[in-house]
């Protein structure tokens, strides 16, 4: 198999070729190296140093022309969309259409897209379902809610095969402290200076921490299952952001001291993405608790300081 990874550079993209290229695919990632570490990519790995949205990443994937395409590079910084939505919208709906017009040229088999739970907003329900309405409440959220409709029209008119891949808040080694899911990047990262945790608001918004090595399984899964389906990638438990420090605090020896602040703005309250449709039609479940998942990330970043 033929795989291209957009963003495989990145946190999640990065793992995801890893466990691309052992299952004997020939990998060829597309990264601008904007957010992503270029050095961090398998060393068996094709790289090719572009933007999603230049005709240049177009032509380099008809080049390739891939049996299956993993789309998971993207503006995912919340924060960065409500300041810049015109940056948002320019990687996010802009780069997926380069993309999915480079794949129907191609002739490629699947476009597998990385989503997000910031469609939901903030809908009022313990646990959200994919055919719950969607009502993003950042530009973040509203620019992959766009790209998925794309992605399904392409489907539509031109016969393109997609899975659509909803990610609750993703975290583990290699995550850095910027974007939608990277509240325990931040926490990691204070703790290795031995600052405080910033807790924005009082701590008990929730939220569906998931494994990065297990987002990167579902991908695999999505290879060969979900076709033109949209799924869960998540745990399906509420955390609480006091609760992961709580669990740190189990994992550190020293005592953590947690510095609360406002709530921010276009931040969701509580998101928990219901993943039983995902297991049955994917044949794919995390593996990865919550306190394992944050005792093997706490190491990462230890062993980064050492």
């Amino acid at each position: 198999m033929i795989a291209v990874v957009t963003g495989g550079a990145g946190f999640i993209g990065s793992r995801l070729v890893e466990a691309l290229v052992k299952q004997d695919a020939v990998v060829h990632v597309l990264d601008n190296g904007s957010t992503g570490r270029i050095d961090a990519v398998h060393p068996l790995a094709i790289v090719h140093q572009v933007d999603i949205r230049d005709p240049e990443a177009k032509a380099i994937v008809n080049a390739i022309k891939p049996d299956m395409l993993f789309h998971l590079a993207a503006q995912a910084d919340v924060q960065r969309s409500i300041q810049d939505p015109g940056f948002d919208a320019s990687v996010n709906i802009a780069g997926t259409l380069n993309m999915l017009d480079a794949c129907r040229e191609a002739g490629v088999r699947k476009f597998v897209f990385a989503s997000t739970s910031a469609v939901y907003g903030s809908l009022q329900k313990r646990k959200l379902s994919v055919t719950d309405r969607t009502e993003p409440i950042s530009y973040y959220g509203l620019s992959k809610l766009v790209a998925e409709h794309y992605i399904r029209l392409y489907h539509a008119f031109f016969g393109l095969h997609y899975t659509i891949l909803r990610y609750g808040n993703v975290y583990g080694p290699g995550q850095t402290s910027k974007g939608e899911g990277g509240v325990i990047a931040i926490f990691m990262e204070k703790l290795q200076a031995d600052l405080p945790l910033p807790v924005n608001g009082d701590g008990e918004q929730t939220r569906d921490f998931i494994y990065v090595d297990d987002v990167a399984q579902a991908n695999i899964a999505a290879i060969a299952n979900g076709d033109q389906g949209t799924f869960h990638v998540s745990t399906g438990r509420r955390t609480s952001v006091n609760k992961v420090v709580q669990v740190l605090q189990r994992i550190r020896k020293d005592e953590i001291i947690v510095q609360y602040r406002e709530a921010r703005a276009g931040d969701i309250r509580d998101s928990c993405l219901d993943n039983r449709q995902s297991q049955a039609s994917l044949s794919w479940k995390p593996v990865t608790s919550l306190s394992e998942g944050l005792r093997l990330t706490h190491q990462s970043w230890q062993q980064r300081s050492t």
